[in-house]
């Protein structure tokens, strides 16, 4: 199944969602991201060519590692208000669209289900702070730059 419909039409799709969701959201994974490529130390950089490590040895053993709670706090913060956003969802998907965000948007104003509304949003959290534990305690990393 592809993204795009047959006709080329690229808003009011599913494609176009995606998009909208990661140009919105690539400040906050990049952000964390660069600052800590900006603590880097190079002479680790520069001792493993030195030690004849390729530029794919050198990133895979000593730059990933020392990034990693950049890359973690990048997922983080995207992650996080990318899993309840709706208004990309509504603004350049359809109505058949769906997303939690958009679930529990049309509970609380449209349907006007409150409680219904609520406990999605709670199991949304619940969730969210579940994967989050998870996602910290493999990455093996405390400091979130």
């Amino acid at each position: 199944m592809s993204l795009l419909p047959g006709d080329g039409r690229l808003t009011a799709t599913s494609f176009a969602v995606v998009m909208g969701l990661t140009y919105n959201f690539v400040p906050f994974m990049t952000l964390p991201i660069y600052a800590s490529l900006e603590r880097l130390d190079l002479r680790y950089v520069e001792a493993g060519q030195d030690l004849y490590a390729g530029p794919w040895t050198t990133f895979r053993t000593i730059t990933w590692p020392l990034s990693l709670p950049g890359v973690v706090a990048g997922t983080l913060l995207t992650f996080i208000p990318a899993s309840g956003d709706y208004v990309n969802a509504a603004l350049l998907g359809t109505s058949r669209t769906q997303m939690v965000g958009n679930v529990i948007e049309s509970r609380f104003f449209r349907v006007v289900d409150y409680p219904t509304a609520a406990a999605l949003s709670f199991i949304l959290m619940a969730t969210i702070l579940a994967l989050v534990y998870v996602y910290v305690r493999r990455s093996g990393t405390d400091e979130l730059v």
